[in-house]
């Protein structure tokens, strides 16, 4: 067996910014691509300016290194370039002869005035498959207006069965606190990429993909929107509530909260029985399924009643006893106390040129047995300029200076 990279020798030119492409060049750089980040000189990447917290140096001062950026930006290269310079479109068109993937989020058009689009780029490189990502797709009537995640997630469906169940205090639509729609259209393009990479081999060419974040959006309502398609009736909004058997949902203890899902009747049955009230089995409110969703409120109500006399790590472990799922609740800090977190090693550390080191969350691609996993840290502003275009297009010193005297890197 190899220990090669799964996508060794595959190369990208990342023209994203912000989450979704940038998190779909992550995925390729995670799985071995050779992953070269397009940015803005001086600028970067608009992420890099996002969230709530940024990498310090390692003297303590903050830098452009925001956790946003952080978050969708490691296993590549940074180069600076400014695509609307001829000079810069000119070395793109350079790169993309000798690249197999282009992604890009630009506004719909945008990269055509330079020359940048698929079938500008498809003349020098037939083999090249460019994929753009954009909120609401390539064609119709909204297609030049620029997407955001908590737009689709308005717009999708995802918030119409998200939130506190009517009738309940705060009642209404909530959005997710991540941001979903961007990582789950990341994954989706990522997917496309290795989908259009694999037919390459047997036809030779490239493809051109269109990815839209309004089409993930209204796709991960998945098995909610299908069945409002099946019946013709919108499901309810179920607050913390399982979408498929139950009773499933928080459960409040005497130190904290669980969450339990007694998905099927036989979880039914063994609940009931810890809590020596096996009459409720064969309640006619509760036995089947079905009614159990209908009166979900009044029986978390008794569940509740009951499990309140429980700590959350006895009752956990009660649980456990008698094979029915159930979980703690974690505040952030929590989650890497989990002892299954820790032994599945869900956070990395390595080196940063700033701040010396940096923590990231891992990679759920990890444990591919036969591609082992290696971390690079997001890259620094065109911290890979000079590197990128003397090796791969041979370009002298005294031509790259040239190139940043007149502000094209």
């Amino acid at each position: 067996m190899t220990n090669s990279r799964a996508l060794q020798g595959v190369r990208v030119l990342d023209l994203t910014r912000v989450l979704a492409g940038p998190f779909c060049g992550q995925i390729l750089g995670d799985l071995g691509a050779d992953v070269t980040k397009i940015e803005r000189p001086g600028a970067g990447d608009d992420g890099r300016m996002y969230g709530f917290s940024a990498l310090k140096d390692s003297e303590g001062n903050p830098t452009r290194e925001s956790a946003f950026y952080l978050t969708a930006n490691r296993n590549k290269k940074s180069l600076t370039c400014n695509l609307s310079k001829p000079e810069g479109q000119e070395l793109i068109r350079k790169l993309v002869a000798e690249y197999d993937v282009l992604i890009e989020n630009y506004k719909v058009g945008n990269l055509a005035r330079y020359g940048l689009d698929y079938e500008s780029l498809k003349a020098i490189n037939p083999r090249l498959i460019y994929c753009s990502i954009t909120g609401y797709g390539q064609t119709g009537p909204m297609a030049p207006k620029p997407g955001y995640d908590g737009l689709f997630q308005a717009t999708g469906g995802m918030m119409a069965v998200t939130g506190i169940p009517a009738g309940q205090p705060g009642a209404g639509p909530l959005k997710a606190g991540p941001s979903l729609v961007d990582v789950f259209t990341g994954h989706n393009a990522a997917l496309a990429i290795l989908g259009a990479l694999n037919q390459r081999h047997s036809t030779g060419l490239g493809q051109y993909i269109d990815v839209a974040l309004l089409d993930c959006s209204v796709a991960m309502v998945s098995h909610i929107m299908q069945d409002y398609l099946v019946s013709g009736n919108p499901p309810p909004r179920l607050g913390n509530g399982g979408n498929g058997g139950g009773p499933a949902d928080l459960i409040n203890c005497s130190d904290g909260i669980i969450y339990i899902t007694a998905g099927t009747d036989e979880h039914w049955r063994l609940l009931t029985e810890l809590m020596e009230r096996p009459d409720l089995f064969s309640d006619p409110r509760f036995d089947t399924n079905p009614k159990r969703g209908t009166n979900r409120n009044e029986l978390v109500a008794i569940i509740n009643q009951w499990s309140m006399a429980w700590k959350g790590a006895d009752l956990l472990e009660a649980l456990d006893k008698i094979g029915l799922p159930a979980a703690r609740y974690n505040e952030l800090p929590d989650v890497w106390e989990d002892v299954q977190v820790q032994h599945r090693k869900l956070k990395v550390t390595v080196p940063h040129p700033l701040a010396g080191e940096v923590t990231m969350l891992a990679s759920p691609l990890a444990y591919m047995s036969g591609s082992p996993m290696d971390y690079t840290a997001p890259p620094t502003i065109g911290q890979h300029t000079d590197e990128i275009l003397g090796s791969q297009l041979g370009m002298s010193e005294d031509e790259i200076a040239e190139l940043k005297a007149k502000g094209i890197i």
